[in-house]
């Protein structure tokens, strides 16, 4: 019985004397096509260019190489992938929860928390509680959620409707703005702070303006 008892099988290309097949379809290192060529002359143009022969198409007949710096390929493939991951926008649903007969003071803390949230790009689920008697009154959390959907209208629209659950009335807020738009706002507002600490000028846009250093002219030494 074959058993497989060697380690986790690697996901990087096959480069220079690692590649085992008698001819590839060559690209340069500016991407242009050199075209088919035996193995021996691809490793001889590489040595020549001071660039590794690359394997970038495994499954391809014949295989396709490419001359490139590959220590230099995996660092900038790294770097794009660690910035992807920072940028990757993962949506979030928050909840915020209230009671129909609640008071002035405590909306608009609420409503503050909903506000932030939805300008982080995150959702809002939006849950009314109902005790006692309070449950044959649904109208008032209704006339709440409608309320409370109409002073963030500017930030965020209802995506699904008030609804009964239990002894719960539930509505879901959604932001007008994509994560990914909010978190880039986030780091510019960022930066406009740290800017102005600095005391650099910021633009009404809040991206930081480059200090313009004027170069003044030497007055003539008198005779």
């Amino acid at each position: 019985m074959w058993c497989y008892r060697g380690g986790s099988i690697s996901a990087e290309p096959r480069i220079n004397d690692r590649i085992r097949v008698p001819e590839v379809r060559l690209v340069g290192p500016s991407g242009e096509q050199v075209g088919i060529v035996p193995l021996a002359k691809a490793l001889e143009l590489a040595q020549e260019y001071d660039l590794d022969l690359v394997e970038v198409a495994a499954n391809a007949r014949p295989p396709v190489c490419k001359l490139m710096d590959y220590g230099k390929f995996k660092y900038e493939s790294a770097m794009k992938a660690r910035e992807a991951r920072k940028n990757q926008a993962h949506t979030v649903i928050k909840e915020m929860k209230l009671r129909p007969k609640i008071d002035p003071h405590d909306y608009d803390t609420k409503k503050g928390h909903v506000v932030r949230f939805l300008k982080q790009g995150d959702k809002v689920k939006i849950t009314i509680m109902f005790r006692g008697r309070e449950q044959s009154r649904p109208e008032l959390g209704y006339r709440l959620l409608q309320r409370l959907a109409e002073d963030v209208q500017d930030l965020g629209f209802v995506e699904s409707n008030p609804k009964q659950d239990g002894r719960n009335m539930i509505m879901v807020l959604g932001p007008h703005k994509k994560k990914t738009e909010a978190m880039a706002e986030a780091r510019e507002a960022q930066a406009a702070r740290k800017a102005e600490r600095q005391g650099q000028p910021v633009a009404e846009d809040g991206s930081v303006e480059e200090p313009v250093v004027e170069a003044s002219a030497e007055e003539p030494a008198e005779a």
